[in-house]
């Protein structure tokens, strides 16, 4: 009998293994598809970094896929980027579609421009910096995380978070600042 719950239980468990997701039902996932017209944000909801002047627009929301995946819309009007960080449970995939970024991850520096794709890893330190005046890039978590809370929290900054503030978000959001922001 123990045999035959240890069988059932590692079996159940498989999903949890494989997308790195509790097993569980997920508490909400649309069961129709939509669409996001360009500038416009999944909920009607605009986020702004960089002091108010980047949009950061949800397209697919945790919402809608039970927590697997969401993907979102920058359009960076400055030049600048995050600090060094970890997420210790998601991937991270950057499209960019206008204008330039540098990357790092690990030790390793990208250069990436329109129609470039980027890849990083979960548990890997990573950041990039917008090197052009303008630019857009679609990015996307999986799985979510709270990573759309992360960036209404950070929205709600007027200017900046100070060091200490951002690197109190990022843990409160499941990631951890590890080092600055690229210098360009």
């Amino acid at each position: 009998m123990q045999r035959r719950k240890f069988i059932t239980a590692t079996a159940a468990s498989l999903p949890a293994i494989v997308y790195g997701q509790s097993s569980e039902a997920p508490e909400s996932r649309t069961d129709k598809g939509f669409v996001v017209k360009a500038h416009e944000s999944r909920f009607n909801e605009t986020t702004l970094l960089f002091g108010g002047s980047s949009p950061n627009d949800i397209k697919v929301s945790a919402k809608d896929t039970g927590g697997n995946l969401s993907i979102f819309e920058y359009t960076g009007k400055v030049k600048g980027g995050p600090p060094l960080h970890v997420h210790e449970k998601q991937d991270e995939i950057f499209f960019i579609v206008e204008g330039t970024f540098t990357f790092k991850v690990g030790d390793t520096i990208h250069h990436l421009s329109q129609g470039d794709t980027i890849f990083l890893p979960r548990k890997v330190p990573h950041t990039f910096s917008q090197s052009s005046g303008q630019g857009k890039m679609y990015f996307m978590f999986q799985p979510s995380g709270k990573m759309e809370d992360f960036f209404r929290k950070l929205s709600a900054f007027k200017g900046e978070p100070s060091p200490e503030e951002g690197a109190a978000l990022f843990l409160a959001h499941e990631m951890k600042v590890v080092g600055p922001p690229l210098e360009l």
